[in-house]
C-alpha cells in the first residue's frame, strides 16, 4: 500500500472506537485488556503491518503536526510494534523516538487537547524507554500521571489510584534495576541475580491490569 494512503484516522479508530467504553468500569477495564494483554495483535497483523512499516520508517512523521495526528503516531510507534514484533528487538526499537514525541507532545500542549485514557499513552511511551535518563522521565511523570488520575472521573474515578500506582511501581523498577529486565532475553542481555529472581516472580508492571492495581 502506499505510504501516503495512510491516515491517522485509521489508526486512532481502532484504537480509540467511539463505543462509549468509558462509560463504565467494566466495559473500560475491558477496553485497557485488549490493548495490553495481546488482544489487537491478530487485528493489527492482518491490518497494520504496512501501517507500522511505514511509521517505523519516518514516513508518517508528519502526522506529529497535529495533536490528533501524534497520538497515532505514538500508537503506531509503541503499540503495533510490541505486537507485529512481539518477542523480538524489533517490539522495542522505535521507544526512544516515540518517548521524544511524547515529551515533545506534553509540553507543546498537544497533550492537553485529549482525553485521559488517551493521554495515558504518552505515559506509556514515555515509560517504555530505556535510557540513561530513564528514571528521571519517571519522576517527571509522577505530576503528569497524577494530572490524568484526576481526570478520571464518574465511572473511571476508582481506576485513579491504580493509575497512579502503575506509575509508582515502574518508578521502582527502573530505580532498582535501571532497565526493564523481562527484555534481557529478548535483546540478549545477561541478567543479573536480582533480575533472574525478578524475572522468575513474573509480576511484571505491563502485566498488570490498572483496574485491578
Amino acid at each position: 500500500m502506499p505510504q501516503n494512503s495512510f491516515h491517522p484516522d485509521e489508526v486512532l479508530n481502532l484504537w480509540f472506537p467511539d463505543t462509549g467504553h468509558q462509560d463504565s468500569l467494566e466495559t473500560h477495564g475491558a477496553f485497557w485488556d485488549e490493548r495490553m494483554q495481546g488482544g489487537m495483535d491478530e487485528t493489527i497483523f492482518a491490518d497494520f503491518a504496512d501501517l507500522t512499516l511505514a511509521a517505523a520508517t519516518g514516513a508518517l512523521d508528519h502526522w506529529a503536526e497535529t495533536p490528533r495526528g501524534r497520538l497515532a503516531l505514538l500508537i503506531a510507534l509503541d503499540q503495533f510494534p510490541r505486537s507485529l514484533w512481539r518477542d523480538t528487538p524489533g517490539a522495542y526499537a522505535q521507544d526512544i523516538k516515540t518517548a521524544r514525541l511524547a515529551i515533545e507532545g506534553i509540553k507543546n500542549g498537544d497533550f492537553n487537547e485529549l482525553a485521559p485514557w488517551e493521554q495515558a499513552f504518552f505515559v506509556i511511551s514515555i515509560s517504555h524507554c530505556e535510557g540513561p535518563d530513564h528514571l528521571e522521565r519517571m519522576i517527571w511523570l509522577k505530576e503528569v500521571s497524577d494530572a490524568i488520575a484526576d481526570r478520571m472521573e464518574g465511572p473511571l474515578e476508582p481506576m485513579r489510584e491504580g493509575f497512579r500506582n502503575q506509575n509508582k511501581i515502574i518508578t521502582e523498577v527502573i530505580q532498582t534495576f535501571g532497565r526493564h529486565p523481562h527484555r534481557n532475553a529478548i535483546l540478549g542481555r545477561v541478567s543479573t541475580p536480582a533480575e533472574e529472581a525478578y524475572i522468575a516472580n513474573g509480576d511484571f508492571p505491563h502485566l498488570k491490569k490498572p483496574q485491578d492495581i
